[in-house]
This record gives structure tokens, sequence and C-alpha cells, in this order.
């Protein structure tokens, strides 16, 4: 069972890392970080992936993964790269994504039709590529899987585990990496931080994200996407 993940300059590191932590044990699986050449690929934590393999080498793999992350319009304006996402999306078994790397499914024409979901500060953009917007941590939709924001990438592979391997497997791996989350604040989604906190929130993040959702906005008007 051949597993690509996509990676890409300024991707978020833990939306593919910690999927691929678990993904990578799936009985006879082989895991690919698939890039344009084998250059080592920078991320928003300050160090870089190196790719495993280039589109030709693996150009209908089983599962496909995206990962979100500040450089997503990039990778919707990269032709190469999209290009391999709409092939490898056509033909493989599973077709998945973690945070915003959903809206660089939507970009590719493989979100249409399909319910979805995506970090919860970018939700909305989802409609803009015809995917219909689902408020969870992860959404199955035939062969659609698709994460929330970042630490969700961990509970989208275990449900991915599961479907594939039974849940006997992805119990186990949950159990081996312990994972059993207990976070010192229960903070971790709007509706648990509160407006006020949210809205704070928000406010400082706005400067930052409003030039990523111009580029966005771009992107997929470029794309043919209707704003």
């Amino acid at each position: 069972m051949q597993i690509a993940f996509l990676p890409f300059p300024g991707m978020t590191q833990l939306d593919m890392t910690g999927p691929a932590q678990f993904l990578a044990r799936l009985p006879g699986a082989s895991v690919h970080y698939v890039s344009g050449n084998l250059d080592p690929v920078p991320t928003d934590a300050g160090f870089s992936i190196v790719p495993t393999a280039t589109y030709a080498d693996i150009p209908a793999p089983d599962i496909v993964c995206v990962p979100g992350g500040i450089g997503v319009a990039s990778v919707m304006n990269d032709e190469a790269a999209m290009a391999w996402l709409r092939q490898a999306g056509s033909t493989a078994t599973w077709v998945t994504s973690v945070c915003t790397g959903a809206l660089i499914l939507g970009a590719a024409g493989l979100l249409k039709g399909y319910r979805a979901t995506t970090h919860w500060a970018w939700h909305h953009h989802l409609a803009l590529f015809g995917a219909e917007p689902v408020h969870a941590r992860t959404v199955i939709d035939r062969n659609r899987v698709t994460g929330g924001g970042v630490t969700a990438g961990i509970d989208f592979a275990l449900t991915l585990i599961a479907e594939i391997a039974g849940e006997e497997v992805a119990k186990a791996l949950q159990l081996g990496f312990e994972y059993d989350p207990a976070p010192p604040f229960d903070a971790g989604s709007p509706e648990k931080a509160g407006p006020e906190f949210v809205a704070r929130y928000t406010e400082a993040a706005a400067a930052r994200s409003r030039g990523r959702e111009e580029e966005l906005v771009k992107a997929a008007e470029r794309l043919g996407f209707g704003v």
C-alpha cells in the first residue's frame, strides 16, 4: 500500500508528520513524501522535510494525503503539483487531507459534491470549491477523508486506519503511541474557548491571514471557481 503525502513550502509540519507517524505503521504500508524534486521543503516550524520521491516516481498511490499551512495558495498555483494531485486523486483508493490541505484538494476538483472539514478559521472557504462544509474533527464521505486543524490529523489517521485495517489495529497504535490527550487548557475549539477569546484570537490573526486569504481567492478565481 503506497501512501503519498504532498509536502510544500510553508506547510504546517504537524499536519503531515502527525498522521504520517501513525499511517507508517499500517500493515504493508510504505510512506512517500512526494514533490517536484528532492530538494528539502521548508516548513513553518523552521526545519525542512526531505522528499523521498518525485511526482513521476509515485503516479498512482493507494492513499494521497495533503497537509495544510501558509503555503496553500502557492500549491494551487503550482501546475505540476496540481496535475499530479488530480491524477493521483482520480485513481487513489483514499483521497485525504488535514487542516487547510482540504482547500488544495478542493482546488484540484477533488471535493466537489463531498462533505469535508478543515481548520475552523478557514472552514467557510470549503464551499468555494464545491464541498459541503461539516464541522467535525474528521469527516468521511465515500473515499474522501478530511481532518480538521493540525492536531486533528492524528484523529484523522486513527479513523482512516480503522476503516482500512479495523479498530483493533487502530486501538493498538493509539496505545503504542500513548495517544491519550489531556491538555492543560480546555480551549482547543471555538466552542470550548468561548466567543470572547475567539474574537481576540481572530482579531490578532487577521493581519497575518489577510494576505493569505487574498492569495487563496485569487488562486481559486484563476482555477475557475466562483467567488
